[in-house]
Parts: structure tokens; C-alpha cells; sequence
């Protein structure tokens, strides 16, 4: 790259006099150059695809610049890196789409003469809500978890948990958070903390830790530019690991909120995350097929433990053992072995498989094992709940139905025979799996509804 190109000069503070009420008002970080950063740069300059270690979605990472220096030299445009590379005949950025227009160069060496100020607003990044949101219909439920007590059941909203009492006749507490999306709920092992993933698409991941007995927020960690998936606590409930649409698997210290680990290896998203028993490695499941094992203290890749047959869409491992079960986009569940898989051989043998479960009519989106490792639970794209046995006879024993639509979260109960579900139709719906008739204990709308108004037109 040339160190500096002949630069136009396009327009001189001592050319021309303007009135103050003629004066061109000053060029906006925030207003006019934000949008070209998002239209024309970001998408290979962020933190997730940082190209030539540049970030250009906030001043302070523009103005540190990447392995060639500074982004800009307040009011020395032809110094300034930036300017450098948006123009001329042949402007060296951006590499894909479209060069920018004349106007628009012209805009950031404008800004960098008239001082590349930063009037970004505090808020400018936040989704906070001023208010707990008000719901005028049911949202899709992405997610829910009993507590280890077995006395609470929390569920996904909009912007926010809702801490319902087991069997939902009360609302105990609404967790107000910035992520606009639930993806995953998990009570940590000591149950004193609830944990939450999700984020806002394309924009940020975000984690949540919950005091479980007083509902209040004890850390946010916003990590990654795209939503968080399948949040697992290690057996000591001191990190969290999390899968991301980024296609990274991180572990964080629940303590102060530190990046303990990030590992790049799968090549699609990543929906799910356990540790293993001593909690010294961590499986993750992606829907590029592999569930891989994972060194927790160095992100060193240990092994696929299974054949890769179908994307993992979620996973879950036994109470206490070190099986895991995932569900599949083609509708099969199969349990395999957490372990390294040497023995598979140029054949390619799936030696770490214990069972495989009979296939959905659809992709599975939720599964679920007992706190007693009897019995596993299986749903997705059909309206229904399919409760087997975890032995060898894997025999189906209760099909759970009255849904309307997919099913996306499932929860047991850890003192009673109960099984949670939610999904698409947005209720939950509580059942008492051993019962003969798999009786259904309790339907409810877990968001408080407000009527909409009803306007009267006048004649």
C-alpha cells in the first residue's frame, strides 16, 4: 500500500466567506458516516472479521486503526488512513461493492478538518428499554428452565425473563435485560444463579447472570456481533460456555465477566454447550454436524466425538454420567459417548453412539433428559412431545399433545413428574408425563396481555 496518494483538495477554509446562517453544517460521525461504515465497510471490518485488524463499528476502534496505523489524523485529511484508501480513481477500499461517491469522501475529509469529532450518543448501542414491555399478543417462547428447587419455572419473553411460580399460577419476577431475543435459559448446578443467552441479531451476543433469590441482575457480558446460543455452567457454577452464530464456542469467569476461552474450529453456527462432569472440557454441537470436545483450559480441539450425520440443533447431557443427546435437522436423536473418537478409522465408524431414537416429522428443537436420567424428551417442527426411556429400549412412553405449531423449549421438573414445553403457539403448556393419560396439569399465556384498544369510528 502506498503511504499517502495525491489527495484532490477539496475545498479551502480561505476560499470563500460564508454567513453564519449560509455555513454548511458540520458533518455528523454518528449521522453521516455511521451509515456508509455499515453499508460499505463493516462487513469485513468488525470484531468478528477483523481484515487487516481493523474495526470500524465505533469511533474509538476507527480512530486505534488496524496493522497500518491510525483510521484518521484529526484535521490532517491528506495524513489521515482513512482518506487514503476511499479515494482516487482506484480506491483501494472498499475490496467488494461499490467505491464511494465523491459526496462521501468528501464528507470524511470534511469531518477530519472540521476536528473528527465523535458525537455518538451514550445510548447509541444500548436496546434497554425505558419500561417492562407491554404485549398485546403472545410471543413465540425460545426458551424455559425449572429451577433446581423445583419451585420456579422461568421463561423467555421479549427483552426479558419471566419467573413464574413450578406449576405457573404466579408471576414472581419479570427480569428486564437488553437482549431483545431469548435464546437459552440454564439454572448453574448450586442453583444459585440463572443464567440467559441471546442478543439482538447481527448486532450483539449477550450473556445474563441472575441471582436466582432476589432477581437481580448480577453481570451482563456482551460478547460477539450476533446472538448466543445454548448456555451450560460448569459443575462448579463458576464459567459459563456459550455457542455462537459467529460460529465460536466461548467460556466466561461468572465472577468479573472475563473471556476464559474462545474456540473458531466449527464452521457453522454453534446451538449448543456442556461441560463434561469434572468440567474440564466443554462439547459443543453445531449445525455443521459435529459435536466437538474441547479442551476448557486451553480451547485445544480434542475430537468429533460423533459421525457427522445431521446439524446438532440442541443438546443435553446425562445428570451424571458423560452422555450427551442431540437433536438433529432430520429429525433423529441420538445419544453418543463424551469422548475422543479414535477408533472411527478410514471407515469412519460412529464408535461413541449408544442409541438412536425414532425419526420427527421435522427438525428437533428441543431436548430434554430427566434429572434422574430415566427418561428423555424429544420436540420440533411437530406439535408434539415424545417422552422415551433413556435404556437400551429407548420405548416411547407418553406423546404429549394440545400444541398449535413447532415446539422450541422443554424443561422436567426436578421434584415431580412434570415436563414444561413451549414453542411457536407462545403458551406453556405443564404435564404429568407419568401419568396414564400424560394428564395436562396446566396451560398458560406466560407474558402479561393488554387488550388493544378498541376505536369507535364516529359518525
Amino acid at each position: 500500500m502506498n503511504m499517502f496518494r495525491s489527495i484532490p483538495v477539496l475545498f479551502c477554509a480561505s476560499t470563500l466567506v460564508l454567513g453564519a446562517a449560509d455555513a454548511p453544517k458540520p458533518v455528523s460521525f454518528y449521522n453521516d458516516l455511521t451509515p456508509i461504515f455499515k453499508r460499505s465497510c463493516t462487513g469485513c471490518h468488525h470484531p468478528g472479521k477483523l481484515k487487516g485488524e481493523l474495526d470500524l463499528t465505533t469511533y474509538s476502534a476507527f480512530l486505534k486503526g488496524g496493522k497500518h496505523g491510525a483510521g484518521f489524523k484529526s484535521g490532517e485529511p491528506t495524513n489521515s488512513m482513512v482518506i487514503e484508501e476511499i479515494s482516487g480513481d482506484e480506491p483501494s477500499m472498499p475490496k467488494e461493492g461499490d467505491a464511494l461517491s465523491k459526496a462521501e469522501v468528501a464528507l470524511f475529509t470534511r469531518w477530519i478538518v472540521e476536528g473528527a469529532k465523535d458525537d455518538t450518543p451514550t445510548n447509541a448501542n444500548s436496546f434497554k428499554l425505558a419500561a417492562l414491555p407491554i404485549y398485546t399478543k403472545t410471543p413465540v417462547i425460545s426458551a424455559l428452565a425449572f429451577s433446581l428447587d423445583g419451585k420456579r419455572l422461568a421463561v423467555s419473553g421479549y427483552h426479558e425473563v419471566l419467573v413464574h411460580s413450578a406449576d405457573g399460577s404466579n408471576l414472581l419476577a419479570r427480569l428486564l435485560g437488553e437482549s431483545p431475543r431469548i435464546e437459552s435459559l440454564a439454572y448453574s448446578p448450586d442453583g444459585k444463579l440463572l443464567g440467559v443467552s441471546g442478543g439482538a441479531p447481527a448486532r450483539f451476543g449477550e450473556i445474563q447472570i441472575w441471582d436466582a433469590a432476589t432477581n437481580g441482575l448480577i453481570r451482563s457480558i456482551k460478547s460477539s456481533i450476533d446472538s448466543l446460543y445454548g448456555i451450560s455452567f460448569s459443575p462448579d457454577s463458576e464459567r459459563v460456555a456459550v455457542g455462537g452464530a459467529d460460529k465460536s464456542v466461548r467460556i466466561f469467569s461468572v465472577k468479573d465477566g472475563k473471556e476464559l476461552l474462545k474456540f473458531e474450529n466449527h464452521s457453522d453456527w454453534v446451538f449448543g454447550t456442556t461441560f463434561t462432569m469434572d468440567g474440564k472440557r466443554v462439547l459443543s454441537g453445531s449445525r455443521d454436524k459435529a459435536m466437538k470436545l474441547i479442551d476448557a483450559s486451553n480451547s485445544q480441539f480434542i475430537d468429533d466425538i460423533n459421525k457427522l450425520l445431521e446439524g446438532a440443533l440442541c443438546i443435553a447431557r446425562h445428570p451424571k454420567e458423560d452422555l450427551v443427546i442431540y437433536g438433529g435437522d432430520q429429525g433423529v436423536s441420538r445419544i453418543y459417548k463424551i469422548a475422543e473418537n479414535q477408533g472411527r478409522t478410514a471407515a469412519n465408524n460412529d464408535v461413541n453412539i449408544i442409541k438412536e431414537y425414532e425419526r420427527l416429522g421435522g427438525p428437533v428443537q428441543a431436548i430434554a433428559w430427566s434429572p434422574n436420567a430415566t427418561n428423555i424428551a424429544v420436540a420440533g417442527a411437530s406439535p408434539e412431545v415424545r417422552v422415551y426411556t433413556a435404556g437400551k429400549d429407548g420405548k416411547r412412553v407418553a406423546t404429549l399433545k394440545g400444541h398449535e405449531g413447532a415446539i422450541f423449549a422443554l424443561s422436567f421438573s426436578p421434584t415431580t413428574n412434570w415436563i414444561a414445553t413451549g414453542g411457536f403457539d407462545g403458551q406453556v403448556r405443564i404435564y404429568d408425563y407419568a401419568a396414564k393419560s400424560n394428564e395436562l396439569v396446566r396451560a398458560f399465556i406466560p407474558v402479561p396481555i393488554k387488550a388493544a384498544a378498541v376505536q369507535t369510528a364516529s359518525k
